[in-house]
């Protein structure tokens, strides 16, 4: 039973209902978190008090915040034969063969909004101007670069897309924004809502990607899409012989997901496809008796789990830049034990202790896993392009290699102080 502590106005009336659903324990923690989120201070605080603030807030997440949405469940299947990443995703949940794969329903952190105010109230390109319009450019330095722009498109195009209608939605700017966008108006497919079969949630929608961090950016969603990306011969992925991506008789690139496709991310695409090659080369010399599937499925696992590393522990903690969240990353993965504890006897102590990857068995908390709206609507992030690119000639030898001369510098589409489109990836 909840324990009003405070007065309403002090929690949002959307959440008071779920406070009024916990225990006295976990509403002295939410009271607790609430009072930081207001203040503003978590990312201030010494690493241990950041660090058992995320933990109180993952806690009631995963207690409170969790929704199933609809009532497809897969059937049991001996998992010892699918010790591999499937194409479109199933059979990767050891106790349900459904759970994650293509097609399946995106989950839910909050059930949806009731607000009498509709998807144009107020405009979504007037969002975009009084939220993300640059007023000025500030150069991040070191941090961040285009690479890293790349690779959040990369990996969107791994886990989320939602299946959309056949009607066509046309937006056109409003007057008073007009002037400063740089489409006036623009079109695309609208979300298909799709029918549940279920008494609580009673529509949803449907992911065309599998949103496991299976790598199926260039492996593909599907049979089809695998097999288009296949050689089949010693496990290797289709490239061409300048080391970027093939392109089929009409000009698409031959990878796991083009949508939406430009330079950076196809370069990204490219590159893992070279590992994935390199992968079954390392280990064809060290397994001979493997036939051309096995390297494949063995190749893709590794893979996979190189770039769901790197996004963890090298992109996300580059990001959000504070020495909480490098700590809160790192433990993720490799548990409080650390990193050569868990290299040395592997994991044995739990997730608190050796982290979540390793674990004998998934924790879903009762809630199949997915992917949620929630989840999708964050990470609209700022497109992270700067006002111009440099192009520079690394093959000059008149110059230091540190600073090559320039060649040319291209402006970007969008004029400086133009608002950001909405979604980027």
């Amino acid at each position: 039973m909840g324990f009003v502590l405070f007065s309403s106005p002090f929690v949002h009336p959307r959440l008071q209902q779920i406070v009024a659903k916990m225990t006295l324990l976990d509403t002295l923690l939410f009271y607790v978190v609430h009072f930081v989120d207001k203040l503003g201070l978590w990312h201030r605080m010494p690493v241990f008090m950041g660090l058992a603030y995320l933990g109180i807030r993952r806690h009631l997440h995963q207690r409170y915040n969790l929704l199933h949405v609809g009532s497809m469940y897969g059937q049991k299947y001996d998992h010892q034969q699918f010790c591999y990443r499937t194409a479109d995703g199933s059979c990767n949940h050891p106790f349900d063969s459904l759970v994650g794969s293509q097609g399946t329903f995106f989950g839910r952190n909050m059930p949806p909004s009731s607000s009498p105010y509709g998807v144009l109230d107020p405009h979504p390109t007037l969002v975009a101007t009084k939220l993300l319009e640059r007023k000025k450019y500030i150069d991040n330095g070191k941090q961040f670069n285009m690479i890293a722009c790349s690779w959040i498109q990369f990996m969107i195009h791994d886990w989320i897309d939602h299946l959309e209608d056949t009607k066509q939605v046309e937006l056109t700017a409003p007057e008073e924004v007009a002037n400063g966008c740089p489409l006036k108006s623009f079109k695309f497919f609208g979300t298909k809502v799709v029918s549940t079969d279920s008494p609580y949630l009673k529509t949803g929608t449907l992911n065309t990607r599998t949103p496991w961090w299976d790598g199926s950016v260039i492996y593909g969603n599907n049979e089809e899409g695998m097999r288009r990306v296949r050689t089949f011969q010693d496990g290797k992925m289709k490239i061409a012989g300048d080391g970027l991506l093939e392109h089929d008789e009409k000009g698409i690139p031959i990878s796991g997901d083009v949508r939406n496709c430009w330079a950076g991310f196809s370069l990204l695409q490219a590159l893992f496809v070279k590992e994935h090659n390199a992968v079954c080369d390392m280990l064809k010399e060290r397994y001979p008796d493997f036939d051309d599937e096995q390297l494949y499925r063995h190749a893709r696992l590794v893979t996979s789990a190189v770039i769901a590393k790197i996004h963890t522990i090298d992109w996300t903690v580059e990001l959000l830049k504070t020495e909480t969240l490098l700590a809160g990353m790192r433990i993720n993965w490799y548990g409080f034990l650390g990193k050569k504890f868990k290299d040395t006897f592997g994991h044995i102590c739990g997730p608190i202790l050796s982290g979540l990857v390793g674990l004998k068995k998934p924790r879903d908390h009762g809630i199949p896993y997915s992917l949620t709206e929630e989840f999708v609507s964050v990470y609209r992030m700022h497109c992270l392009l700067p006002d111009k690119l440099i192009i520079r000639d690394l093959n000059s030898t008149n110059s230091d290699y540190s600073d090559p001369p320039i060649v040319e510098e291209y402006f970007l589409l969008f004029p400086p102080h133009s608002p950001m489109p909405l979604d980027c990836c």
